[in-house]
């Protein structure tokens, strides 16, 4: 029998192909809806996202499989888009078994703190919980979650490009030291000598030890 061809022996060499196309602005990012109307509230009249276009079919046009949906789209002051799909069953998105309630989020940025105060009381306002202000330095958030059990964050920005740039210079570099530690601490799992999960190699926030994670 002939050996199986691995298919990525047969993909061309990046350097062969195309510059990247510039890629412009994030477009849309869609999570499930458990109620249409309930979403369009919170997004419309309490975040001030308009409601921008909608979507309704039976069949979903990249799979062909039948699934009945309406996709709504809210936007945002650049153009784009927080979308979702209401499935018409009233069931909403279960939460990822193995992955914290405040790992997967989506960040919408303002322009001042005072915004963010803005915010957070019109949020609270309609009973909604509201973590911070939290100062990550850079910048300033606040935390909340939509009624589908997305968790969302706000944020003013503190650190102005220069800031921005110096930061960058640095990123590679981090990331390719975490890179390798995280290969040792593989193979020292495989060898049933590490510890249960990899600690990064330098503490950014050590003055929030002890204090619940936002």
């Amino acid at each position: 029998m002939a050996a199986l061809m691995n298919p990525l022996t047969a993909l061309p060499a990046m350097s062969s192909l195309p510059a990247p196309a510039p890629v412009q602005q994030l477009h849309h990012y869609a999570y499930r809806a458990k109620d249409a109307e309930e979403t369009r509230h919170f997004y419309e009249d309490i975040l001030g996202l308009p409601l921008y276009h909608i979507i309704q079919s039976d069949y979903v046009p990249s799979t062909g499989e039948y699934c009945p949906y309406t996709h709504f789209f809210f936007r945002l002051q650049d153009g784009s888009f927080i979308a979702f799909f209401d499935l018409g069953n009233d069931e909403a998105a279960l939460p990822s078994p193995n992955t914290p309630l405040w790992v997967n989020h989506i960040s919408f940025r303002v322009n001042t703190v005072a915004d963010l105060e803005v915010m957070k009381a019109r949020l609270q306002a309609d009973g909604i919980e509201v973590l911070g202000v939290t100062d990550h330095h850079i910048f300033k958030s606040i935390y909340f979650f939509d009624p589908n059990g997305v968790r969302l964050e706000l944020t003013a920005q503190l650190a102005d490009e220069f800031e921005m740039l110096q930061e960058s210079k640095t990123a590679h570099a981090r990331l390719a030291e975490w890179t390798a530690r995280k290969q040792q601490w593989r193979q020292d799992k495989a060898a049933g000598q590490a510890a249960e999960v990899l600690k990064p190699q330098r503490n950014d926030r050590p003055e929030v030890a002890g204090k619940a994670v936002t």
